[in-house]
């Protein structure tokens, strides 16, 4: 098994090592080589997460003296499995799509590279290989953004990514060196045993090691996974080659949701970390999902919506659903990845046909048949929206695990599953159709198989994942005094119930047809104007640099260096 673990990731970069030195010319060959090589590194990552259900034991298996070790937990393997999928799907959609580029041969050496190196991350058993792997990505991914020279703005937002890689490294190289001082070992397994034994070694500023290491791996991972105000590269990197697209969003982007999980150790003992991830990803996750509803580019429109999910997964590590979080990160990146690879087919699609569906004054007057539609009774629209979602929910883990209920991270998720269920279920509600009650009944069915899904999947994904019970010590660091928890539940409740109640009175009454609406226009435009400038973040980042221009252009003639 020791050889199969140094097989696997060392595989791809034999593959772009030759790709390199002998393929460079031999453009058929050398994709072959590529796309069987990472055909085989799934299979084996298969093999070996296989093993691991079968023998139930993790393992560190050492390349180097000093450092260089691979980690062969739960986490790792089903890291390896997943970023291999996608690898392989991503070699095979670059067979046909690269073949008119130029560095044709270079680009699936970068691809093989590329997947190494995370394989590399995600396993890694010692902080030194972490930490080379975690910087080699984003060199890496800068070449594959660049990949074709001859479009500046590739150039421009490739190196802008790698600016905010860079900064973002910062924390977690400090990070590294607090461990490393604090517990002399450079070894995961260890300096997480040695946590477990004293959690309350005092560093400075009142925290706790810790605390400090914990604030400062999330300060890591909200760069690399795009939240607010460090997400201005996301959006930008459409200028790459759709490839590496689908492989940055599905899985080099949700390398933050890998960081909080490996780190859970440390997490435990670090709640003001962990809070502050709930706040950031929540806002992330609005602003992210809002500003995909206003774009114009159906590549953009995905990178926001990329930018949306990492703030919901950043979310979930902030209520302590760890294991949700890697279950969230695996779903988005083959759902984002299919995505990405289909957008082509989608925009050809959209040139060829307009894609406006047939209302019901088009089936009026063109097809001469009037239609007939209807909708449920608002009362009993209401009721459903409001009671249902929150029903399946709350009996779907009281049945699967019923002391989950206690936990203040389940609730708050159970939430926000009510919040979003209900909000289909309206917008079903506003549909209209011949039979109402047959298509409410077939979202309420969807939704139930989902929850039900959903449940089971995250329920037992987290035992298998963390089966040492480590979730629970999760969620009790991620909670928050009982009574504010108590009174923020009990009020959001009340505000959304009102809400809903009120919006489907006035939907059915009338009243918002009678409104006056001019007033309301004058704020619908400035809300659209700031969302499609981005919340001038970019715009305040480029005055940033402006400023940094000009100021280090005055240094150098007042100390006379130019």
């Amino acid at each position: 098994m020791e050889i199969l673990t140094i097989i696997t990731p060392f595989l791809l970069v034999l593959s772009a090592i030759i790709i390199f030195l002998f393929l460079r010319s031999k453009r058929r060959i050398s994709a072959r080589v590529s796309v069987i090589a990472t055909l085989v590194t799934f299979f084996l990552s298969l093999v070996m997460l296989g093993y691991y259900v079968v023998a139930g034991h993790s393992q560190v298996v050492h390349i180097g003296i000093h450092w260089g070790s691979i980690w062969l937990d739960p986490l790792s393997l089903i890291m390896w499995v997943f970023v291999s999928g996608i690898s392989l799907l991503v070699h095979m959609y670059s067979v046909r799509y690269m073949v008119e580029e130029p560095n044709y041969t270079r680009f699936f050496a970068l691809l093989d590279l590329m997947t190494a190196i995370i394989l590399f991350m995600v396993s890694a058993a010692d902080l030194v290989t972490l930490l080379v792997a975690w910087f080699l990505v984003g060199v890496v991914l800068y070449f594959l953004l660049g990949h074709d020279t001859n479009r500046p703005a590739a150039g421009r937002y490739a190196f802008w990514t790698q600016i905010t890689y860079r900064a973002g490294d910062l924390p977690l190289w400090f990070a590294a060196f607090v461990l490393i001082k604090t517990y002399h070992s450079i070894s995961l397994p260890v300096i997480f045993a040695q946590i477990q034994i004293n959690p309350d070694l005092h560093a400075f500023w009142g925290l706790s090691i810790p605390e400090l290491v914990g604030f400062l791996l999330a300060f890591a991972a909200f760069a690399r996974s795009a939240q607010f105000l460090l997400h201005g590269w996301l959006p930008y990197t459409m200028d790459g080659p759709t490839p590496v697209s689908a492989l940055m969003h599905a899985g080099i982007v949700n390398a933050g949701g890998f960081l909080f999980n490996r780190f859970a150790p440390v997490f435990e003992y670090a709640g003001g970390a962990l809070h502050m991830a709930f706040i950031v990803g929540l806002v992330t996750a609005i602003i992210g999902s809002a500003m995909m509803l206003i774009q114009n580019d159906v590549k953009r429109s995905l990178g926001y919506s990329t930018m949306g999910q990492m703030g919901f997964m950043v979310m979930e590590c902030g209520v302590g659903a760890f294991p949700l979080a890697i279950f969230h990160l695996i779903a988005h990146g083959f759902f984002k990845g299919s995505m990405f690879l289909s957008a082509g087919n989608v925009i050809g699609e959209a040139r060829a046909h307009d894609g406006v569906p047939p209302d019901s004054i088009y089936t009026a007057i063109v097809e001469r048949r009037p239609a007939k539609p209807s909708r449920l009774p608002w009362l009993a629209a209401a009721a459903l929206t409001i009671l249902v979602p929150v029903a399946v929910l709350s009996l779907s883990h009281f049945f699967v695990s019923s002391e989950l209920l206690y936990e203040q991270g389940v609730i708050i998720l159970l939430f926000f599953g009510w919040v979003t269920g209900a909000q289909a279920l309206f917008a079903t509600h506003k549909m209209t159709h011949t039979n109402p009650w047959r298509l409410m009944g077939g979202i309420l069915e969807s939704f139930v198989l989902v929850v039900i899904g959903y449940t089971l999947i995250s329920h037992y994904f987290g035992s298998f994942l963390y089966p040492h019970g480590i979730s629970q010590k999760l969620y009790a660091a991620a909670s928050i005094n009982a009574f504010v928890f108590d009174a923020l539940v009990i009020f959001l409740a009340f505000l959304f119930v009102g809400g809903w109640a009120l919006t489907f009175f006035a939907d059915s009454s009338g009243w918002w047809d009678r409104v006056d609406k001019g007033r309301w226009r004058g704020a619908y435009l400035s809300m659209y104007a700031l969302l499609s400038r981005e919340l001038y973040v970019n715009d305040l980042y480029a005055r940033l640099t402006r400023l940094l221009l000009v100021f280090s252009h005055r240094l150098n003639i007042l100390l006379r260096w130019c």
